[in-house]
C-alpha cells in the first residue's frame, strides 16, 4: 500500500507523553495555594494544550490578567516537582523510531512552552527523531493553525500529505483550520465521545492501536523494526 502522509506531526502531553493527569493536578495545586476556586478534573483536563493564557481566559474568566503570572509561578512549581519522572506511553518511543527509520518527517506541534518541551526531548531520548517543533510560546494557541503551519513550512512538506496526531479537540481543530487531515488518541486529555464530534480519520484508544493504525494505512510496513523501548 502507497503511504498517504510524509510529515507527520505529533501533539506531546497526552499523545506521546503519559502527562495529562500530572497536568491537571498541577494546575488544581496551584488554585488552591492562590485561595482560587479550583476548577473540576474534567474542567483541568480540557483547557490541556491550549498554552497557559487562553486557558486561564476560559476556566477562571473573573482572574485578573495581572494574576496569570502568580498562577502559572505555582503552577510551575507542581508541575516540576515531579515533571522528570513523566513517561512516554507504552510502545512510542519505538514508534517513532520506527516512522523515522521508515524516512518519515516527523514534528511536534504543542502547548508546551519551548522550555518544557526541550526537557521532555532529553528526558524522553527522543530529540533526533523530530525535524520540527513549535510550541505555545512561540506561536499562536491551538486551535489557531499557526503551528502546524509552522511545521509544515520548515520541513517544507504538503500539507495535504500531513497527518495531525493529538489527544484533544484542540489538536483536531487546528488541523482541520490548516486543512490537514487528522488522527485522535483517546488515551490522553479529552474522552472519545467528544473526540468523535470533529473531524478525524479514526478515534484510536491505546498506543498499540496507534501503531496498528500506522500499519493499517502503509506507514509502517507489517515487520517495521521495532527501534528502541
Amino acid at each position: 500500500m502507497d503511504r498517504r502522509f510524509d510529515l507527520i506531526v505529533f501533539d506531546w502531553d497526552g499523545t506521546l507523553m503519559d502527562s495529562t493527569p500530572h497536568i491537571a493536578q498541577s494546575f488544581l495545586r496551584a488554585c488552591v495555594d492562590l485561595q482560587l476556586p479550583p476548577p473540576t478534573l474534567e474542567q483541568a483536563n480540557w483547557i490541556i494544550g491550549m498554552g497557559m493564557v487562553p486557558a486561564l481566559q476560559q476556566i477562571l474568566p473573573d482572574l485578573p490578567a495581572s494574576d496569570y503570572p502568580l498562577l502559572s509561578a505555582a503552577y510551575r512549581k507542581h508541575f516540576l516537582a515531579e515533571d522528570s519522572k513523566l513517561p512516554l506511553f507504552p510502545g512510542i518511543a519505538s514508534l517513532v523510531a520506527a516512522l523515522a527509520d521508515q524516512d518519515h518527517l516527523l514534528a511536534v506541534a504543542t502547548g508546551k512552552s519551548r522550555a518544557g518541551l526541550e526537557r521532555a526531548f532529553e528526558q524522553s531520548g527522543l530529540r533526533p527523531y523530530f525535524h520540527a517543533s513549535c510550541c505555545a510560546d512561540e506561536s499562536f494557541a491551538k486551535p489557531n493553525p499557526a503551528m502546524l503551519l509552522e511545521v509544515i513550512d520548515r520541513t517544507g512538506a504538503d500539507r495535504r500529505r500531513t497527518l495531525m496526531i493529538g489527544d484533544t479537540t484542540h489538536d483536531l481543530e487546528m488541523a482541520a483550520n490548516a486543512g490537514v487531515s487528522a488522527l485522535a488518541v483517546s488515551y490522553g486529555a479529552h474522552p472519545a465521545d467528544a473526540l468523535a464530534r470533529h473531524p478525524a480519520l479514526a478515534v484510536l484508544q491505546s498506543s498499540t492501536a496507534l501503531r496498528a493504525w500506522m500499519v493499517t494505512a502503509g506507514q509502517l510496513p507489517a515487520a517495521a523494526p521495532s527501534g528502541i523501548q
